[in-house]
């Protein structure tokens, strides 16, 4: 054992003294730092002004005044501001089922062993949309989705079935917004779930097969249970990017009919951009963050007992 250790320690000295990993360091240190900026100049440092700002009334004229916590004290005030929360936080759910059951569906569908080519053919479909611009696929699907102009009633009133208000309505327009967003995101939930089925034993389902488990058992005691770690982060990020929801809403909806899709970044963007009260937008966003960590710190808590780990 002494020899080993000897020989390793050797071989770690010899490799620190070649010239490639002198020449290595600096790159990677260069990659660390570039990431470490972008981060302190895209998120860190934002955030920190947006929660100076909150405490001031700012309309970009005049100059800042502080106002202290009147600017919070406001928003738990503010009917309408409140009902984006709520707005937003069942849009969320409603995205983040759909999201996960959907991908992973597919990704059942894809991994089984005789349909390799299927795989492949998934994996590009499925991810595709994701590579699309949001807004772009929010203004097609706005046009799409018209209540007297749009390709989809025309076709369902082929079938003989009346124009639906997809749009002009508050459940149809909130239900339409979430299978968008869900169509686009799914790729990135059938990614993980593909990647991860392909990672569970090959010895656990093959004992399994031999104990008579069938394939809906073998899914639910045993693929799930062990991918477990993946289902979680999915959950996390699609949260995280559903409670950002702005896009789509804005660019189909405007917000409405009435604000029926007002979401909170909707709510933030134009109470700051369009009413210059920045101060309070930026209490708003505060608000969103908190509400973000709070939803996530429970999810992780609820993954104490959930979630399996090899």
């Amino acid at each position: 054992m002494s020899a080993v250790t000897a020989e390793v320690r050797a071989t770690a000295t010899k490799r620190r003294g070649h010239p490639s990993s002198h020449r290595e360091a600096p790159f990677g240190f260069a990659m660390i730092g570039l990431s470490v900026l972008f981060v302190a100049v895209f998120t860190a440092i934002p955030i920190v002004a947006s929660l100076g700002l909150s405490f001031f009334s700012w309309d970009v004229i005049s100059d800042p005044q502080f106002v202290g916590l009147k600017n919070y004290q406001r928003l738990f005030n503010d009917g309408p501001v409140l009902k984006s929360f709520g707005v937003t936080l069942g849009m969320s759910l409603a995205i983040v089922v759909l999201q996960l059951t959907i991908g992973l569906g597919l990704a059942v569908l894809a991994n089984q062993r005789k349909l390799v080519w299927v795989r492949t053919l998934f994996r590009t479909a499925f991810y595709l949309p994701l590579l699309a611009s949001t807004a772009a696929v929010s203004i097609f699907m706005g046009y799409l989705f018209d209540y007297q102009f749009g390709v989809v009633n025309y076709y369902l009133g082929l079938l003989g079935i009346s124009n639906v208000p997809w749009l002009t309505s508050g459940f149809g327009a909130a239900t339409t917004i979430v299978l968008i967003t869900v169509w686009q995101q799914a790729g990135f939930t059938f990614v993980l779930f593909v990647a991860a089925l392909m990672s569970v034993p090959t010895d656990v389902l093959e004992a399994a097969q031999i104990d008579g488990a069938g394939a809906l058992r073998t899914l639910f005691r045993i693929k799930v249970p062990l991918i477990s770690p993946t289902i979680l982060f999915a959950a996390v990020v699609a949260l995280i990017n559903a409670m950002q929801l702005f896009d789509q809403p804005y660019i189909m909806t405007k917000g409405g009919p009435g604000s029926a899709t007002t979401t909170v970044t909707i709510s933030m963007y134009q109470k700051g951009f369009q009413d210059l009260q920045f101060g309070y937008g930026s209490a708003i966003a505060i608000a969103l963050l908190a509400a973000i960590l709070a939803i996530t710190g429970l999810q992780f808590l609820a993954a104490r007992k959930l979630v399996f780990y090899q």
